[in-house]
């Protein structure tokens, strides 16, 4: 692409994400970042030149109601609401674009990222109906709410999250920055087929460890299950701790609510 006649535009998009494999492209596999760059390919004029980025590497199975991409093309879109139009009619119905917006090229999808936010939907007590499975996880037998809500909020603050790393790394960096954590009532997704009390974990933050969130919610519910007590978690956040978190909770209960961006 010629970088004199270069266009740059920040796509904002949902999806329902039980039947992919995560953004990344993988061999074989089903997943955001190859739909999406074939659907691109169908609807963009003949002859234009493109590449997408992802916001982030969502894992298998999570879905998201504000997710975003960047599209990098070798000239402008001849017709911006025409795009829009002919993106969202070939996207499968799992998948939805809800605004694009053209960028400077200073512009940085990953570095300019200024928080993301997540909540983790989940039920306890006796198995949900099936078609609940894609949003929301339940977990079996009773859970201390009450317990995990006064854990959930020691999760605020700046602290060491390297026990909530899936396959930490000795180069990463481990001290991040939790703005909310805290579970709240489900008034947000309704089905009549969903449980009757069904919670919420919401997380914001700059950014997130790998399986981080899920790790977050797995310690909750040993929490809330008795195998955990309140010291155990303030302690997992010291540097010096030795063990890491191992529940990795189930991904599809896992929503990317939104995405905010510092400059566009």
């Amino acid at each position: 692409m010629g970088a004199s006649h270069r266009a740059y535009y920040l796509v904002k998009i949902r999806f329902l994400g039980h039947n992919y494999h995560g953004w990344q492209k993988q061999p074989y596999l089903r997943t955001l970042h190859d739909v999406i760059n074939k659907t691109v390919k169908y609807v963009l004029d003949e002859g234009v030149h493109f590449k997408i980025l992802g916001a982030s590497r969502t894992d298998a199975q999570v879905s998201a109601q504000d997710s975003a991409f960047e599209l990098f093309l070798s000239e402008p879109l001849s017709d911006e609401k025409r795009f829009f139009s002919d993106f969202n009619d070939n996207l499968p119905q799992d998948i939805q674009c809800t605004s694009i917006k053209c960028v400077s090229k200073k512009f940085n999808i990953i570095q300019d990222s200024s928080s993301k936010s997540y909540r983790y939907y989940f039920a306890f007590g006796e198995k949900s109906h099936p078609f609940s499975a894609p949003l929301i996880t339940t977990f079996l037998g009773p859970l201390d709410l009450k317990l995990m809500k006064q854990g959930a909020k020691l999760f605020q603050g700046t602290h060491c999250f390297r026990p909530y790393c899936y396959k930490p790394k000795p180069d990463s960096q481990y001290i991040r920055t939790i703005s909310k954590c805290k579970i709240v009532t489900n008034r947000r997704l309704k089905a009549n087929f969903f449980p009757e009390n069904t919670y919420a974990l919401e997380v914001v933050g700059k950014g997130f460890l790998r399986h981080q969130v899920r790790l977050m919610m797995g310690a909750l519910v040993r929490l809330g299950k008795g195998e955990r007590t309140l010291e155990d978690i303030k302690m997992s956040l010291f540097e010096d701790f030795p063990h890491n978190e191992t529940y990795v909770v189930p991904a599809t209960g896992l929503v990317l609510e939104s995405t905010e961006f510092k400059t566009q």
